[in-house]
């Protein structure tokens, strides 16, 4: 028996062998190593990293394609504690909110000294 548990930055499923597991999909390209190796320091594992086509459902591949361009990245965690898995959402959710904001941060720069 699974159970899925949807969350807006991850999904934690709950597998029979009492092992948790962490999905979050459409990773950004940029920080997929370093999400990976936040996963390999908190005593969790990779199980599954996937390239799925945005363009067509069938088209999944288990290693990065040559033309990357038009695929959403997938990665699948496990660990046998729930902790370790929460705090790697919780990580990756302020890595996203800490690059959004260095975003904001260079547009809102580029308009004041455009506007002098």
């Amino acid at each position: 028996m699974i159970i899925p548990l949807q969350f807006l930055y991850g999904d934690i499923v709950m597998g029979k062998n009492q092992n948790k597991y962490l999905e979050i999909k459409n990773v950004n390209r940029d920080i997929v190593d370093w999400l990976e190796d936040i996963v390999d320091e908190n005593n969790c594992r990779v199980e599954r990293k996937e390239w799925k086509s945005k363009y067509n459902s069938y088209v999944v591949y288990d290693y990065e394609p040559f033309c990357s361009e038009g695929f959403e990245i997938n990665l699948l965690f496990s660990s046998p504690e729930i902790s370790y898995l929460n705090f790697i959402r919780y990580l990756y959710k302020e890595k996203l909110a800490t690059i959004d904001y260095l975003n904001s941060c260079i547009k809102n720069n580029l308009i004041k000294n455009y506007s002098l």
